[in-house]
């Protein structure tokens, strides 16, 4: 089996492609894929959002990927066309009857197709709750998250709630993490396996108590990960 430390531009254009025409979701053939040193360019188009981002989590999927620039168009067919007082309303209808939403804490805004989220709520599931539950919306052509949380412990509590839940996991390498917060924002910085290991990080110091946002600054280095095992 070949390592991700010796695969080529090559190697990962071949398996980004195969892991895009995986993906049931994804039209594979409506998007181009560029390689630079380990970094993947996804251009074309998809009919919706949600193929989009279906796209994009597919090409982190792939073993030695280093970093993503997503330049995939949203090109919505006839038969998905919608008004945005249409996206607008089925937007708010998808959000009010989500059970992991508090009721009128969200207020959605959409022009051109491009929904934007705003509001209160306490946890992160429930922000990427009110996200999830529109961005396969059919006409959607982007979703911007606006939603705060907020605050409920120290800065100290949560650093220390995020590492705690770091030491729990059996998919990231606490050690190789340092947490570190500035007010209500939390800062990961050190070294992770895979782009697997580093979304995990991020979604553990997102579900902590009162944090409001997230600067992700884990490097993927797979020729570390080859090393330790």
């Amino acid at each position: 089996m070949q390592s991700s430390i010796d695969k080529t531009d090559l190697d990962i254009k071949t398996d980004v492609l195969a892991e895009l025409d995986f993906e049931p979701s994804v039209k594979v053939t409506d998007i181009g894929v560029l390689v630079n040193e380990g970094v993947v360019t996804l251009t074309g188009y998809t009919s919706s959002f949600g193929e989009k981002w279906n796209a994009v989590r597919a090409a982190k999927r792939v073993a030695g990927v280093k970093a993503i620039a997503d330049e995939i168009v949203v090109k919505p067919s006839d038969s998905q066309h919608r008004t945005d007082g249409d996206i607008a309303a089925a937007a708010a209808h998808q959000i009010n009857w989500s059970t992991m939403i508090p009721i009128q804490t969200i207020d959605v805004t959409v022009r051109d197709g491009r929904i934007t989220l705003e509001g209160k709520v306490e946890w992160w599931y429930q922000r990427d709750a009110a996200e999830n539950a529109v961005k396969h919306l059919a006409g959607v052509r982007e979703v911007t998250n606006l939603i705060t949380i907020l605050p409920k412990l120290t800065p100290a509590e949560v650093a220390n709630a995020i590492r705690s839940a770091f030491e729990r996991s059996a998919l990231v390498e606490a050690k190789k993490i340092q947490v570190e917060t500035k007010g209500n924002k939390v800062i990961l910085r050190g070294k992770v396996r895979n782009h697997a290991e580093r979304e995990e990080a991020e979604r553990i110091a997102w579900a902590a108590s009162g944090v409001l946002s997230v600067d992700n600054q884990l490097s993927v280095a797979w020729s570390w990960a080859l090393t330790e095992a």
